[in-house]
């Protein structure tokens, strides 16, 4: 890496950059390739929510509208495939915090940024085949969209964009906590805390009156509801501002945890060189 940055490429720091996150993230997937057992969260958490609540407890739960429930489920199972993505990642900087391995990047003349981009990358990467894996098995229990090719596309984009928000929470959680196991015990309390306190799995109507605004303004159900808009599955937009306009609230939701998370990864990254 430090010849690559002494070289032509010192002259083209942008260029610079991008070369070093790549060669970044293809180390991170490399990692991951060796030791599987880490992602396996991320295919389980969602998977076992799609079979135990939509297959087995399909005919007991009713969707909005009176539609489809493994429709209704599909968005709030790609936003658990985001979740799920927070602990494995977290746990992934934390330990190379730990092993010293953040130090000796540190020492190399390469942009700072890019150690933690392509943290980000590589995570995401997998996590969007893990998400094409959930789409897939969501196919054969029963989901099925009916929207335009484009909105169909869209709807994965947005689910991808959340995806992509939730591993740059992870990274900023592993920078600050940095404590294995407490990010093991934080990220099983927000995939659980954060998906009931939503409407990925039941409407708000189905919970407490004085749970609904929480509900309503939680970023997972702006999400979810802007998927199932995009994907044509059953949505009754409620009477409030973000079931009005999903796709806003969303944008503005996904947006703002992008910028925060960055702000405070590079911050806490920062201060921990000196």
């Amino acid at each position: 890496m430090s010849t690559l940055a002494a070289g032509p490429l010192a002259a083209a720091p942008l260029g610079g950059s991008a070369v070093e996150t790549l060669a970044l993230a293809g180390r991170r997937l490399r990692h991951l390739r060796r030791a599987p057992g880490r992602l396996i969260g991320v295919v389980l958490n969602p998977m076992v929510m799609l079979l135990a609540v939509g297959y087995l407890f399909k005919n007991a739960i009713k969707a909005p509208a009176g539609g489809s429930y493994q429709e209704y489920l599909m968005a709030g199972i790609a936003m658990q495939v985001g979740l799920a993505s927070i602990g494995p990642t977290a746990i992934s900087v934390a330990l190379d915090l730990k092993a010293g391995l953040m130090d000796r990047f540190r020492s190399l003349p390469i942009a700072r940024a890019s150690v933690l981009v392509a943290h980000a990358i590589g995570d995401f990467l997998v996590s969007l085949a893990v998400l094409a894996v959930v789409g897939a098995a969501g196919l054969a229990v029963g989901w099925r969209t009916h929207g335009s090719p484009l909105s169909v596309l869209a709807g994965f984009a947005v689910a991808a964009g959340f995806v992509l928000a939730m591993v740059s929470v992870g990274v900023a959680l592993g920078l600050v906590v940095r404590n294995v196991e407490s990010i093991d015990s934080i990220g099983a309390l927000v995939l659980v805390v954060c998906t009931f306190l939503s409407n990925a799995v039941f409407p708000a109507e189905a919970m407490p009156s004085w749970l609904h605004p929480v509900v309503r303004w939680n970023p997972i159900s702006a999400v979810s509801d802007s998927c199932r808009r995009l994907w044509g599955n059953p949505y009754v937009p409620d009477g409030g501002f973000p079931g009005q306009h999903p796709h806003l609230v969303a944008a503005l939701w996904l947006a703002a945890l992008l910028a925060g998370t960055a702000w405070l990864s590079l911050r806490t990254f920062r201060r921990a060189a000196v």
